[in-house]
């Protein structure tokens, strides 16, 4: 059986948390490989809801093996919650988190609200749950481990050692109040059995899985544009979003891995600030947020929508070398009298012939649309592609042909059943079967 990563092409929240929940069935083992608690996974399973920060989402499916990997920075607390939240499913023995994940500390938390707070009008758009200062000790070989919580005496001094900096930065440079070292001593203390009673070695624990012949789906959190090298940078989060990231933040080598399978919604979102091409920003705007639901599963803020970018999810197919792409989210489109594709960018009077690197250019791009018609019906109970409105079948079919790769599974709502899976699909057949 193959081993498959799965990645958004956009700028996060196209669905990523349902369709692991979906094909979890096809794997043995479901591991994320980077972010924090600062992603939102959201499934609807008996019209239940379950919103995930941290752990896959294919813990939800019963004995399914579910891995956060060292390249996730985990919020002890944080991963304390959504335990008890899921204390109703089996996770001994099916639950593991790598030694080498690095911890997210009051402090992370405390300087990243502190600089988003001065950077007043030029915000980055953060969650300020400390996930980026956090990269940035793990880069600065400054960074506190997951298992670095089996020596006590040892943690208390690494957390004694970087307050001595930290709290130099929180008074003098942005007038904060310092941190008690004792006081995060203790706190973590608490939290450290919870933590450590499902640390292990999962780089060894999933090559070693691999090698006997279990299969590993790969989940990434965030999307391609938000990705800290592919994205739009500075407007991006701190770790490798993109398939690529997937070794990294596991510690299994690309020749392990098989294929993979990218995740867009049938028009764009993003949260935060930063350049979007197509945003809309007028009553169709609103209108696509309130029918999509557009707020962040982890923050609650409304998320700014607009048409499909295919210059986006194009250039995201080619950086993670897509197989096939999942569109989510068709339906929201049900009612509309008429839809946009973006299928390029000019600017300054010239045509781009590739997304543009410098986020000052794409903030002046003018998006070259093509308007499809509506299809004006419902679609959310259709079972079936071929039953789709000829209108839809014909967008899915542009959205196809423009970025160049083929789509195989159509979400039509949040609910397992709400899904049009195309099994005829060869490139799906090869990373499922």
């Amino acid at each position: 059986m193959p081993n498959v990563v799965v990645v958004g092409t956009q700028w996060g929240d196209e669905g990523k948390g349902k369709i692991v929940d979906l094909i979890t069935d096809r794997f043995d083992i479901v591991a994320r490989y980077q972010g924090g608690h600062n992603a939102g996974h959201t499934v609807i399973i008996h019209d239940k809801k379950y919103i995930l920060h941290l752990i896959p989402s294919g813990i939800l499916r019963p004995g399914k093996i579910c891995v956060i990997g060292n390249g996730v920075v985990v919020d002890p607390a944080a991963l304390s919650e959504e335990l008890q939240m899921l204390a109703d499913f089996e996770m001994q023995d099916r639950f593991f988190v790598s030694n080498r994940a690095h911890l997210i500390m009051p402090y992370h938390r405390a300087l990243e609200r502190a600089e988003e707070t001065s950077r007043a009008e030029e915000k980055i758009g953060t969650t300020s749950r400390g996930i980026g200062p956090c990269y940035e000790d793990k880069m600065g070989r400054r960074g506190i481990r997951v298992g670095d919580l089996l020596y006590p005496d040892l943690f208390k001094e690494r957390i004694q050692a970087n307050l001595d900096l930290k709290n130099r930065i929180l008074t003098r440079v942005y007038d904060s109040e310092p941190l008690d070292a004792q006081e995060i001593y203790d706190q973590y203390m608490r939290l450290a059995p919870t933590v450590l009673n499902y640390m292990t070695d999962t780089a060894e624990y999933l090559n070693r899985s691999i090698h006997s012949g279990k299969n590993v789906l790969f989940e990434g959190a965030q999307g391609t544009q938000l990705d800290v090298d592919h994205g739009t940078y500075p407007f991006v989060t701190s770790s490798n979003a993109t398939a690529g990231g997937a070794c990294s933040g596991t510690g299994v080598g690309p020749g392990s891995i098989d294929g993979s399978i990218g995740i867009a919604k049938a028009y764009t979102t993003r949260v935060g600030a930063g350049p979007f091409p197509t945003e809309l920003t007028d009553e169709l705007g609103q209108r696509i947020r309130t029918a999509g639901n557009e707020f962040g599963a982890t923050t609650g803020r409304p998320r700014r929508c607009g048409w499909f970018d295919g210059v986006v999810v194009r250039y995201a197919c080619l950086v993670n070398n897509i197989d096939t792409l999942v569109i989510t989210k068709l339906d929201v489109l049900d009612e509309l009298e008429e839809i946009r594709i973006c299928t390029g960018y000019r600017y300054r009077g010239e045509t781009l012939g590739s997304f543009p690197t410098e986020v000052s250019v794409l903030s002046e791009v003018e998006p070259v649309y093509e308007a499809h018609p509506g299809w004006k019906t419902g679609t959310s109970q259709i079972q079936d592609h071929e039953s789709l409105p000829e209108q839809a079948k014909s967008y899915l079919d542009r959205l196809s042909e423009l970025i160049e790769t083929d789509i195989s599974i159509i979400s039509l709502g949040p609910a397992r059943t709400e899904t049009i899976v195309l099994e005829e699909s060869p490139r799906l057949q090869k990373l499922l079967s």
